[in-house]
């Protein structure tokens, strides 16, 4: 055997085994055919466990080799016969008893063929009872028995077979179809979301109705002709016809003016990188390697975005933007950044790449490599001392993310809102962050407490991480209920006459008068008009100045993900923290990577580039396996399972299922979470320095009286409220750039699976990478709509705010 994980082999007990059989005497009574015959591997296990008086193992279905169990050239031939029949006796009654047992769990072997085997065994094994009561003369009945026996084993691992190995070609091949046409279709609508004639609201009304329809048809055709309903088949008629109306939009708009280039609009050097690891997923040992693959292909990612940053302009002084570039467009506007600014960003996150690679876990067909020792959780270490210093590094990665959180909160201002989750971010963190280091310091040392602690130890194993939860929970329902976070000050102030708005005869005519008008009329509700609540004899009017509104979508999402990102570092091993420290740095530094080439000037239509959405779903592949997870079943954490239920969960198997879930699909979660930061994050940047006013023509006199008033701030993220439009489609978009780049994914898995259904490693490598890409593809769908979702609340709730102020300067 060898090493390699194409030619079996799990662990190097298995690779560096051998074994050396010596017969004194023939082991065949005959001479062998020139053409042996050729003997399943499943029969081996059998024979070699009876030839070492081992029991044979449960879950096998192989046929041990008869003639191994002769009793020698020169003994009697019903002897040898007796002694074959004996060991195909044996393998037989393990066989039964399996076929048994598997039949009372599941119903996949079919029950006419299990009952005629059952009868075949019961009858062979009467017989052989029989023979060993009357054994003289009885040569040919043992015979007949061995070729019953034989024969209900070779039945047996027919049947099991044909029940094991059962692949529908055509539903397959639908499948297959069904998601290559939703990516399709994905990738289409991408494009037409920034359509000024793109309507939001047919999206899923029109695709429903179709797909209601349809299956209501495929149900009538089944109980017209009297044939089963498959519900598989009934679900994929009612996708297939909700992509109708889709499919024919496509068709009818495609002409002279949709230009093929308009099918594949991402960029030439993303689409190679998409393509190359979506070939590789037919590649069981790219599958078994795609976690040392990952960073690879992050890092040349990360490589591209600096590069091509420097290539557009964004990175250069000044003074050389004149120079002309080859196939380059005129940049719109002064690079924002420095090219050592993206260097080091970019350096900072090929470090944490590296640094979150020290947590990996090797694969059981790679039994060279060694997995990290830090992904034990700390109740294995020995060492006192080092046990002491490793919990102080997990407490410090945890209070470094609550601080960081905090800091970036207080500096753009969100911290300080007397609004529930923000008092709630001051109090109730800190709370959940002493709750998960005492929960840590618990699980650590339960072995070490005293015999008249234990029972409190046990009792607060199972409080603290329930307390957490909930904590995480109220959070989230706090920031649902009263997203704004935004602070408001009221005070006197003398009245203004100076006109904000320029005044315009008629509506607006042009898209310039509309681009020059609605900024004002958010600064004038900024600044003004927004702050006259009520009215007083003595203060005079009475202003309202909110801060810091430019930040508002960004500190309700990072708000969210941190009050998720606890929960699932309970669930986790302690010095995973470390890694969630690192998925948020690098996190950010991405972000802060990707705003640097993105304009924001322009008012609409805001789009993601593909190589934004492209890296940010490698880095969630590439957190997954830091996490120490793997695309295989052995390698699931199922000890979060108990974490806050160690005695167990009774009957339940939802609550188990869901915990185990988050623990192997955290990565997913929070990267699709927070996917909307994507769109945010370059308003988010906009530069944070006071910018002087343009002082209208014989306003200097005023300007002197105020000088408050001379530094305006940045709209920052309130440049999308300038354009609602743009806006949504802007999310719609991004949600569909990342539900195709997932869709691509999947449906490469679905290709591997299926064309390789006959390979050796199909239940190892493929089937399982199928099963985990699905899971993840489900957990992060969910969460794309959980994310934009987040953000929608938040511009409701703004619109709502502002409406409120209006109404309350109107009267």
């Amino acid at each position: 055997m060898t090493m390699n994980g194409d030619h079996g082999g799990d662990s190097e007990l298995e690779v560096s085994a051998a074994l050396f059989l010596y017969s004194p005497t023939a082991l065949f009574p005959s001479t062998p055919p020139e053409e042996p015959e050729v003997i399943p591997q499943v029969s081996l296990v059998p024979t070699l466990a009876l030839l070492l008086g081992l029991p044979i193992p449960f879950g096998n279905i192989g046929e041990v080799i008869a003639e191994l169990f002769s009793a020698g050239k020169d003994s009697q031939p019903h002897l040898s016969a007796l002694a074959q029949a004996s060991a195909l006796h044996l393998n037989a009654q393990q066989v039964s008893r399996f076929l048994h047992t598997y039949s009372a769990a599941t119903q996949d072997l079919q029950v006419k063929e299990l009952h005629q085997l059952q009868n075949l065994f019961s009858k062979a094994s009467a017989d052989y009872q029989w023979l060993l009561q009357n054994s003289q003369g009885a040569e040919a009945a043992l015979q007949t028995v061995i070729a019953e026996l034989q024969q209900f084993l070779r039945g047996a691992r027919a049947i099991c077979i044909e029940s094991w190995a059962r692949f529908s070609l055509v539903r397959m091949a639908g499948g297959a179809a069904l998601l290559a046409a939703a990516c399709f279709l994905c990738l289409l609508a991408s494009q037409w979301a920034t359509s000024p004639s793109f309507h939001f609201r047919p999206l899923l009304l029109i695709p429903g109705a179709w797909g209601l329809g349809g299956a209501i048809l495929y149900a009538g055709l089944l109980a017209t002709t009297g044939l089963k309903l498959d519900p598989v088949v009934l679900g994929t008629m009612a996708a297939t016809s909700s992509l109708l109306p889709f499919l024919w939009k496509a068709w009818a708009g495609w002409g002279s003016k949709r230009p093929i280039a308009t099918l594949l609009p991402i960029p030439g050097p993303v689409l190679l990188l998409l393509l190359i690891r979506l070939a590789a997923f037919f590649s069981d040992s790219f599958v078994v390697a795609e976690a040392r693959a990952t960073p690879f292909l992050l890092g040349s990612l990360i490589l591209l975005l600096v590069a091509q940053l420097h290539w557009e302009g964004q990175l250069l002084p000044p003074k050389l933007l004149t120079i002309p570039r080859l196939g380059s467009s005129s940049p719109t506007g002064p690079p924002r950044h420095s090219g050592a600014y993206a260097l080091k960003l970019g350096v900072g996150l090929l470090l944490c790449t590296r640094l979150a690679g020290l947590f990996h876990r090797c694969p059981e067909e790679t039994p060279a490599c060694h997995s990290s020792p830090w992904l034990s959780p700390l109740a294995s270490m020995v060492g006192g001392r080092a046990k002491n210093l490793w919990y102080g590094a997990c407490v410090g990665a945890l209070v470094t993310l609550l601080v960081a959180v905090r800091l970036w909160l207080g500096r753009y201002g969100n911290l300080k809102s007397p609004e529930p989750p923000v008092l709630f971010v001051r109090w109730g963190l800190p709370v959940m962050a002493l709750g998960t280091a005492a929960y840590w310091a618990l699980a650590s040392g339960a072995d070490e407490a005293p015999p008249r602690l234990r029972a409190l130890v046990a009792g607060a194993s199972v409080v603290l991480p329930r307390a957490v939860v909930a904590l995480a929970a109220s959070g989230l329902m706090l920031l649902l209920w009263r997203p704004v976070t935004v602070l408001v000050k009221a005070g006197a102030s003398a009245p203004r006459t100076r006109i904000v708005l320029t005044p315009f005869s008629g509506p607006p005519t042009s898209q310039a008068d509309l681009d020059y008008v609605v900024p004002q009329i958010y600064r004038h509700m900024q600044e003004e008009f927004r702050g006259r609540l009520e009215r007083t004899k003595s203060q005079g009017p009475l202003t309202v100045a909110a801060y810091q509104l430019g930040s508002i979508y960004s500190a309700a999402m990072v708000t969210a993900l941190t009050f998720l990102a606890f929960p699932l570092l309970l669930l986790h091993a302690e010095r995973i923290s470390l890694v969630f420290l690192l998925l948020f740095l690098q996190s950010f530094l991405l972000l802060h990577l990707l705003a640097a080439g993105i304009p924001i000037t322009t008012p609409g239509p805001f789009t993601v580039p593909w190589q934004a959405v492209s890296a940010w779903a490698l880095m969630a592949t590439q957190t997954f396996y830091s996490t120490g997870h793997q695309p295989v079943f052995p390698a699931i954490h199922w000890h979060a399972a108990f974490v806050g239920f160690p005695e167990g969960h009774g009957s339940s198997t939802w609550l188990p299922a869901l915990l185990v879930g988050a623990n192997t699909f955290a990565s997913h979660l929070l990267f699709s979470v927070g996917c909307p930061l994507l769109l945010l994050w370059p308003f988010l940047c906009e530069s944070q320095g006071p910018r002087k006013r343009r002082q209208p023509p014989g306003s200097e006199a005023e300007a002197r009286v105020r000088p408050e008033e001379e530094v305006e701030e940045p709209l920052m993220e309130m440049r999308l409220r300038d354009a609602p439009h743009h806006f949504n489609a802007a999310l719609l978009q991004l949600g569909l750039k990342y539900l195709f780049v997932l869709g691509v994914q999947i449906l490469a898995c679905t290709l591997a699976a299926s064309i390789l259904r006959r390979h050796l490693m199909v239940w190892k490598v493929f089937a399982p990478k199928f099963i985990f890409e699905a899971i993840g593809f489900i957990v992060s769908s969910v969460g794309l709509l959980l994310g934009i979702a987040l953000v929608m609340r938040v511009d409701g709730a703004v619109s709502s705010w502002f409406r409120k102020l209006v109404l309350a300067q109107q009267r």
